[in-house]
């Protein structure tokens, strides 16, 4: 006797089972060995790197809520190779209407030139990234991708304005740097000032993201994150406070 299965309408008997089940696993095998290829960047350059590798993609995100919807539906950046060049690279597009860069190029140099050498040698671009319509439904400060850091711009009003409330390390962390949460009728505003604001980018979101390039142990979402934000403040505010 013959027992029978149904796979999309069709009736097939159980001497195709095996056939088809070992097909289904090595499809199943192949699409994850594609998936982890392209989430994965291998750096090559400098004879000095250590070479291992990391997730493709890392951000610091703004607002008061992060989702898997949003690391889905995030705004395509430019990708650079890593480089061999002793140099790190600059690239300053547009911020757009309405938006400005809080950091220029000679404030950030100078910045990454306080760091230790083990901590920039892995850094080939730092991008000031245009902020894209895309982008302003899930905006964010800065972003890692591969050796490259991208920074992108603010309202020009220096005020963020949000629907949901901040949660407690987020009123905590702006306030580390001047920024202030207030409550306007429905809406939850941040505002800042010019220097708070470059305090942040220059000890927090940019530090932020470097730290994401030096991390070579962590891999999911959330380890990565904590290391992140734990060399923000050992290396960026602590640093500039003149506290380590």
């Amino acid at each position: 006797m013959v027992n029978n299965i149904t796979i999309l309408g069709s009736v097939i008997d159980s001497r195709s089972r095996g056939m088809i089940k070992g097909q289904f696993t090595m499809n199943r095998h192949q699409q994850g060995r594609k998936q982890r290829t392209r989430q994965r960047t291998t750096l090559r350059g400098r004879s000095r790197r250590r070479h291992f590798v990391r997730p493709a993609v890392a951000h610091r995100q703004r607002g008061v809520e992060r989702s898997r919807q949003s690391e889905a539906f995030n705004a395509p950046e430019v990708w650079h190779e890593p480089s061999d060049r002793d140099e790190i690279k600059y690239i300053v597009q547009s911020p757009g209407s309405g938006y400005i860069h809080p950091v220029t190029v000679k404030a950030v140099r100078a910045r990454i030139a306080q760091l230790p050498e083990w901590v920039t040698c892995e850094l080939d671009v730092v991008q000031f990234s245009r902020m894209s319509r895309k982008r302003e439904l899930f905006p964010c400060y800065g972003m890692q991708w591969g050796s490259s850091v991208y920074l992108y711009p603010i309202e020009e009003s220096l005020v963020e304005s949000y629907v949901r409330p901040p949660r407690p390390e987020q009123i905590v962390e702006a306030r580390m740097y001047g920024g202030r949460w207030s409550q306007q009728g429905n809406m939850w505003q941040l505002k800042w000032t010019i220097g708070a604001l470059r305090d942040f980018y220059l000890n927090n979101v940019l530090i932020h993201e470097i730290g994401h390039i030096v991390d070579n142990r962590n891999t999911n979402f959330e380890a990565r994150e904590r290391y992140a934000n734990w060399f923000a403040v050992e290396y960026g505010f602590r640093v500039s406070r003149g506290r380590r």
